[in-house]
Parts: C-alpha cells; sequence; structure tokens
C-alpha cells in the first residue's frame, strides 16, 4: 500500500503515481511470484491516511506493508506502538543506496527525544522510561557498521545480540519500565543496573546469544474475534447452538455433551 492524504495534499499525487510506476515496473512481478499481492487484487493499492490509521487497528494478522511520506509514518507507527502499550517499542530505519551500491542506514528511536521525562529527571524526579526503542536503535547501528567494517564483527554481533535478549528478559520476567509493568516497574536506573547484570553475566559465558523462544506452553492464540471478518459472525445464534448441547448449563462442553454432538 501507498499511503498519502492527496485529496487535501495535491503535492502527494507525484508520490504515489512515481511509487506506482516505479513498483510497476521494476517490483510488481517479483511480489505477485511470491504471493504478496494476494488480498489487493494483484496490484499496488493506494490507501488514504484516514483510512490507513483504522486499518492498521484491524489487520492484526500483519503480512502487509505500507509506503508513506514522514508525518504519516510517524502517525502510523507511533499508533501502532500504543497498540502495544508503549511507543517505547518502535525503532525507525532509513536505508538508501551510496554511489558504489553500498548500503546506507540511519537508526532512530520513533519516539523522539522523550522531553518531557528528560525534564523530570534534570528536576531530580524519579522516572521510569521504557528505552528498548533507542537502545534497539543504536544495536542496529553496531551491526551495520560491524558488516561494512568486519574487523570486529563477531565480538560485535554478540554483543548485541545478548543485549537484546537481556532487554527481552527483562520486560519478560516483570522487570521492565512502568509502561508495560505497571506500578511495580522499576525506574529507568533500576531497569538500566538490571539489564547491565543480566548482560555481564551473558557476556562473560563466551557464549553466543540465542534468540528465546517461548515453550508451546506458553504460547498464546489470538482470540479469533481480533480476525478479520469475524463482525460478520452471528453471535446469538452460536450462543444457542452452544446452550443446545451444553445440557447441564455449565458453560462448558464435556465429552459426554460433545459425543452427542456427533
Amino acid at each position: 500500500y501507498v499511503v498519502t492524504k492527496k485529496t487535501v495534499f495535491k503535492w502527494q499525487e507525484g508520490f504515489w503515481q512515481k511509487m506506482k510506476k516505479v513498483f510497476d515496473a521494476d517490483y510488481k512481478q517479483k511480489y505477485v511470484a511470491a504471493g504478496l499481492l494476494k488480498t489487493t487484487g494483484g496490484d499496488l493499492m493506494h490507501l488514504i491516511s484516514d483510512a490507513a490509521t483504522m486499518q492498521i487497528i484491524r489487520w492484526t494478522g500483519g503480512g502487509f506493508g505500507m509506503a508513506c511520506h514522514n508525518y504519516d509514518g510517524d502517525m502510523l507507527t507511533d499508533e501502532v506502538a500504543q497498540v502495544h502499550r508503549s511507543p517505547g517499542f518502535i525503532t525507525s530505519n532509513l536505508i538508501g543506496k551510496s554511489a558504489d551500491g553500498t548500503l546506507i542506514k540511519e537508526f532512530e528511536a520513533s519516539h523522539g527525544t522523550v522531553a518531557d521525562l528528560w525534564h523530570a529527571h534534570q528536576r531530580g524526579e524519579e522516572t521510569s522510561m521504557n528505552p528498548l526503542g533507542m537502545v534497539v536503535a543504536l544495536l542496529g547501528a553496531m551491526e551495520h557498521a560491524a558488516l561494512l567494517k568486519p574487523a570486529n564483527q563477531e565480538e560485535i554481533l554478540r554483543f548485541t545480540g545478548h543485549c537484546k535478549e537481556a532487554m527481552y528478559a527483562a520486560f519478560r520476567e516483570g522487570r521492565g519500565t512502568r509502561d508495560l509493568c505497571g506500578p511495580t516497574g522499576y525506574t529507568t536506573e533500576q531497569f538500566v543496573d538490571s539489564v547491565a547484570a543480566d548482560l555481564k553475566r551473558r557476556m562473560e559465558s563466551g557464549e553466543c546469544s540465542t534468540v528465546y523462544v517461548p515453550p508451546p506452553s506458553q504460547e498464546q492464540v489470538p482470540s479469533r474475534k481480533l480476525e478479520d471478518g469475524y463482525e460478520d459472525v452471528d453471535e446469538e445464534a452460536m450462543k444457542k447452538f452452544f446452550d443446545k448441547y451444553d445440557t447441564d448449563l455449565n458453560g462448558a462442553i464435556s465429552f459426554e455433551e460433545f459425543v452427542d454432538m456427533t
């Protein structure tokens, strides 16, 4: 999708036209072959920014991409981050190529400078800032630098991998900041100290980092109510069908009741 507000900002019409022209000439057949345009009628689609802000909430299954100007991109990424409870999640990556074909990448935290928390810190007040987006951006820059100049690549990638996993583990284990862990969450300094201690342990192990994979028992399947098209489901009819076989009215279908259904 290409997102603009070209109905109001007429100059954005050119952005859409150029994107469509380049896409059709250089990328469309590759996308079609990879099956990436099945939900868009086999073509690159345009979305008004108003519609994009609504659809990005509904399309909970992912599997889509949006190209847009800086302002719209800021709005949409902040929206996704807030839906997941914190703007601290999101990083921004700008990618280009130099004249010799070398990739140029710029990394930053999408939430900006968090001026209010910085001013509170300067006043000596307690803060609980989620640095995830900022740190992941910094680690991304380090990894890209290591690819461009690989003299110390192995050690740099080992550090960045362990640092990410140490931060993610802190949030999983309730040692995160208060935007995600609630009132019992750590202050900014407590979070940094906790992650630093875990990172030191990981680095001293001499091992390479491994990505955490939750045990199958901990994996959660999103509710079907979040899927596209659920608004067309007749819940009242489903309830009547359920009640028909829930003969003891306990709100559950026992094995015996299930047998009767067959």
